[in-house]
């Protein structure tokens, strides 16, 4: 399928909150940058809280800066912010694990059944 349209690009800016997300196209000039192209797909009608000055962008998942030049048939992306910091709650996680069972607490793996049935038979009554 042919996306050009004379010097006009086809380009997609993306933008997804849990309750909504939104595709729109836009064809800017050849030259144009991530944010025109942003600026141009009235992406802040539908969400004014997106702010260009702390959000990153990104095209095709990796991230760019607003003055990065797409090419036709890009997707633009918008990133929301991190609610949490993963590393934090990935070992908050892992420590519940070892409190529960679910995960051995030396090594943090899976539980080994034999280092269980020793640390019972080593248990004093």
């Amino acid at each position: 399928m042919e996306t050009r349209m004379g010097n006009k690009l086809t380009i997609e800016v993306a933008y997804a909150t849990p309750d909504k997300q939104v595709l729109l196209s836009v064809h800017p000039q050849e030259g144009a940058t991530v944010e025109e192209c942003i600026r141009m797909s009235d992406v802040f009608e539908q969400f004014p809280e997106i702010d260009l000055e702390q959000q990153k962008v990104g095209i095709w998942n990796k991230t760019v800066k607003l003055n990065a030049q797409p090419r036709d048939g890009d997707r633009i992306e918008i990133y929301r912010p991190l609610i949490a910091d993963p590393k934090a709650v990935r070992k908050r996680r892992a420590e519940e694990a070892k409190q529960s069972g679910r995960a051995d607490r030396v090594t943090g793996g899976r539980p080994d059944a034999k280092r269980r049935a020793q640390a019972e038979e080593s248990k004093p009554e």
